[in-house]
C-alpha cells in the first residue's frame, strides 16, 4: 500500500511486486477496526482498476496505440486491448455478407499493428514497460492467429462457432463481461499488478473452454495429466485473465478435512480461486468430508447466499 506523505493513515493507492504503483480513485484512512479499514482497501481496489479500464477505453480512440500503452496499468490496458480486438473482429465477421475479403484484410491489419507493438522492445523502455509489451505481444500473437483461422475457415458471421469458442472481452454497461462457447462470467477487477501471460495453445484453449463452462454452472474443473505438463499453470493463466485472485495450494495425505474447511472458509469470504495440486494424495476417508464441504459451497453460490452453515 502506498501511504500519503508524512501520514500513517491515510492510503492514496496499491503497489504491486513488480514496482507498478496505481493510485485510488478515492483515499482509504486506515482507521477503526482492522477487518473494516481493509475491506474497505478491498472495494476501493475493484473500484480503481474499474475506474482506470474506463479511462483506458476512453483515451483509446483518441490517443495513438502506441503511446497509450504507457498512461495507464498494465491491466487495464490489457483487458481493453482484448476487447478492442473482439469489438474490431466482430465487426470484420458482419460485413462478410457485402464484402468476402473483410476477415483477411482485417489479419493483415492487425499483423501489421503487432508489427509496430514488436518494435517497441527494441526501443528504451523501463522494466514495466517492457513487461507489459511482452504480455501484450504473447496475447496479440494469439489474436492474431485467431484471426488467420476464421478467414481460412471461411466464417462470416459474430455467431460462428469457430469465433464463439475463442475467450472474448465486452464492454456493456461500464463493464466486463467474458465470454467463451455459452459461458459468461464477470470480470473480476482484483488488482494483479504487470504480471506475464502464458503462451496460448489449442491444448491451453481447450483447457479454458472446459474450465469456463464449469465456473459459468458453478462447478469446479479438475484438469488430469502427466506432472509438469502446465495443468496449474493453465489454471492460474484462466485466474489472470478473468482478474481473480488464485490460491495454489498442494495437498498432502496429512491433511485433515479441519484445515480444508479453515482453507474454504477464507476462499468463500474472499471470492478467490483455488488451485489443489496432488489432490488425488488426500486420503480418502478426507476426501469424502472435503467432497460435502465443496457441495456445499457450490449450491451455496447457486443460490446467490452471503451466508451458509
Amino acid at each position: 500500500l502506498k501511504f500519503k506523505e508524512g501520514s500513517l493513515y491515510e492510503i492514496v493507492g496499491m503497489k504491486s511486486s513488480e514496482g507498478e504503483l496505481v493510485s485510488f480513485s478515492t483515499m482509504v484512512y486506515a482507521k477503526g477496526n482492522v477487518e473494516t479499514w481493509l475491506s474497505q482497501i478491498e472495494s476501493m481496489m475493484r473500484v480503481t482498476v474499474l475506474d482506470q479500464c474506463k479511462a483506458a477505453q476512453k483515451a483509446f480512440l483518441t490517443t495513438p496505440r502506441t503511446e497509450w500503452y504507457w498512461d495507464f496499468p498494465a491491466q487495464a490496458i490489457l483487458v481493453i486491448d482484448q476487447q478492442e480486438w473482439t469489438k474490431d473482429t466482430e465487426n470484420a465477421l458482419s460485413k462478410m455478407a457485402g464484402d468476402p475479403g473483410a476477415v483477411e484484410q482485417f489479419h493483415g491489419d492487425y499483423a501489421k499493428q503487432l508489427e509496430e507493438t514488436v518494435d517497441l522492445v527494441r526501443g528504451q523502455l523501463t522494466k514495466l514497460q517492457r513487461r507489459c509489451v511482452g504480455t501484450l505481444i504473447v496475447v496479440g500473437v494469439h489474436a492474431r492467429d485467431v484471426i488467420g483461422i476464421l478467414a481460412k475457415a471461411g466464417c462470416d458471421s459474430p455467431l460462428a462457432f469457430e469465433w464463439n469458442m475463442q475467450l472474448r472481452y465486452y464492454w456493456e454497461n461500464s463493464n466486463v463481461p467474458v465470454r467463451q462457447v455459452n459461458a459468461e462470467v464477470p470480470y473480476g477487477y482484483e488488482y494483479l499488478g504487470n504480471t506475464g501471460r502464458l503462451v496460448i495453445t489449442p491444448l491451453t484453449d481447450r483447457c479454458y473452454r472446459t474450465l469456463m463452462g464449469a465456473v459459468h454452472l458453478t462447478l469446479g474443473g479438475a484438469p488430469e495429466g502427466p506432472a509438469g505438463t502446465g495443468k496449474t499453470e493453465t489454471t492460474k493463466d484462466l485466474a489472470k485473465a478473468l482478474a481473480k485472485q488464485c490460491v495454489v495450494y498442494n495437498c498432502s495425505d496429512q491433511i485433515s478435512f479441519r484445515e480444508m474447511a479453515k482453507l474454504f472458509k477464507g476462499l468463500s469470504s474472499s471470492g478467490a480461486w483455488a488451485c489443489f495440486d496432488e489432490f488425488n494424495r488426500i486420503d480418502i476417508q478426507v476426501l469424502s468430508v472435503i467432497a460435502q464441504q465443496v457441495a456445499t459451497i457450490q449450491l451455496a453460490v447457486q443460490d446467490k447466499k452471503t451466508e451458509f452453515l
